[in-house]
């Protein structure tokens, strides 16, 4: 039987090995590639070919669901499971409407980690019953979206960045945009969810559990 080929990419060493060891431990014949960044990753997965990528969602040079779009729109054919330290709550609907084919957060690692590889290397998706709601929630035309829900994703990236004290220039830095540019979406942010200040922006997302 052919080696699985798995590839790994998150910028933590503990991480990435903790990740090795599950897998051993659950999958026979299994192979592992790793990327720490995101110009690592895609030289990996424009070079050979992968049976499952495990993405991290903040990468030092981009955002998971940046590369989940660029993945797509290079039609490069690996199954991606998001894994990540936020809740499905926080960003599970958008890594998967962004062409992810499961979401996991790291805290599940443990329990779920292998069923989930296993579901992406028989060609299925990985979606837990909490994110199956979430997703039916959101399609619901009739249901009432959380304010949060009518942001981009560059816009909800600026949200949780201001709520966790970041100026808008430390944001700019970090996304690898101009001020203005993070300044625009503060103002979208403000707009759409009819909030006054980053004061409110940061008692809302604490609120609604996005930290």
């Amino acid at each position: 039987m052919q080696s699985r080929k798995i590839l790994i990419a998150d910028d933590h060493f503990a991480i990435r090995s903790g990740i090795r060891s599950i897998l051993m431990g659950e999958i026979t014949d299994i192979e592992f590639g790793e990327a720490t960044n995101a110009t690592e990753l895609f030289q990996k997965v424009r070079s050979e070919v992968w049976d499952a990528l495990i993405l991290d969602v903040n990468l030092p040079d981009k955002n998971g669901l940046e590369i989940l779009k660029q993945i797509k729109s290079e039609s490069i054919s690996v199954p991606v499971l998001v894994f990540s330290m936020y809740s499905e709550e926080q960003i599970a609907v958008r890594a998967l409407r962004a062409g992810a084919a499961g979401y996991l957060c790291k805290a599940a690692a443990d329990q779920e980690l292998g069923k989930a590889i296993n579901l992406l290397l028989t060609g299925r998706k990985y979606i837990t019953l909490s994110v199956a709601e979430l997703l039916v929630s959101h399609f619901d035309e009739t249901s009432e979206k959380a304010a949060h829900e009518l942001l981009s994703d560059r816009e909800y990236q600026t949200l949780t960045l201001i709520a966790s004290g970041k100026s808008v220039s430390q944001i700019a830095a970090e996304l690898s945009l101009g001020v203005p540019t993070v300044s625009t979406y503060r103002t979208r942010i403000l707009e759409k969810m009819r909030l006054k200040n980053n004061a409110e922006i940061t008692h809302y997302v604490i609120a609604n559990g996005l930290t």
